[in-house]
């Protein structure tokens, strides 16, 4: 199991449509709407390093209305 947090800043006023979009990935367990320097937290589990980063790069960072993302691969989970 591969465990991981994305830090996801998305368009103004659109945390709610992304946090629904991210609850409809299988590998999002879940997503948090913050305040301050990323306005979304996302944790993902994947079987595979190879399905963590699908998930990232072709799940999460292509929704429409992501600007950018950090991803934070967690070590020995």
């Amino acid at each position: 199991m591969h465990k991981g947090f994305v830090l996801i800043n998305c368009d103004l006023g659109s945390e709610e449509y992304v946090v629904d979009e991210l609850n409809n990935i299988p590998e999002v367990t879940n997503a948090y709407i913050t305040f301050g320097a990323y306005d979304i937290v996302a944790i993902i589990n994947a079987d595979t390093q190879e399905d963590f980063e699908e998930t990232v790069s072709i799940k999460i960072r292509k929704l429409s209305r992501v600007l950018r993302t950090m991803t934070l691969n967690v070590l020995n989970s």
